[in-house]
């Protein structure tokens, strides 16, 4: 795998198709995230809105990263997503381009471990897990979770990294062995 590998034309249409199609995934759940939170704030548990719902904000990353097989690409694809949510509407504005890198980041880790080489279920599941970490760190920065009882950052991270391994793990596999099995891909 060539470090520096070159994107083609075929590459630069198919991520930002796969950008769109995930900003507007992510945009169309903010009303999802804001229901979660006003039903889970009585019971003490609001921020668990984000965490339940990081992997669907997170799936462009490892997606894009496992289908293109390039550096930076699982960054682009997850900034691009937050470029098509925040154009759409969505309720953070420009600070969405911030999460997008921070998300992107966080999936391209996963994929730096391997040093590029290596696709399957294990760099796949490393990005889950950088992805988890990367993004519940800048939580503790941005949402102010250094300020919550460790019980609830505990709980916190658990279901963020569950989601994270569901949405961005399970279902990118899954979505990357129907293209296999349709030979959308075999021309790559």
């Amino acid at each position: 795998m060539n470090f520096f590998k070159a994107w083609h034309l075929r590459d630069i249409i198919t991520l930002a198709l796969i950008s769109i199609f995930f900003g507007v995934i992510y945009w169309v759940i903010i009303p999802l995230y804001n229901i979660l939170t006003v039903a889970l704030t009585p019971i003490g548990l609001g921020p668990a809105a984000n965490d339940i719902l990081m992997g669907v904000w997170v799936m462009a990353g490892p997606l894009a990263g496992y289908l293109f097989k390039i550096a930076g690409s699982a960054t682009l694809g997850e900034l691009l997503g937050s470029v098509v949510e925040m154009f759409l509407g969505g309720q953070w504005g420009a600070s969405t381009l911030i999460s997008g890198i921070v998300q992107g980041i966080g999936s391209e880790l996963g994929y730096t471990v391997t040093g590029y080489k290596v696709y399957n279920w294990f760099s796949l599941s490393l990005s889950v897990i950088t992805t988890t970490i990367v993004t519940f760190g800048w939580d503790m920065i941005r949402n102010g979770y250094n300020q919550y009882h460790l019980s609830l950052l505990l709980s916190l991270f658990i279901i963020r990294l569950v989601s994270t391994f569901f949405f961005g793990g399970v279902l990118v596999k899954l979505i990357m062995n129907l293209l296999e099995k349709s030979r959308v891909l075999s021309a790559r």
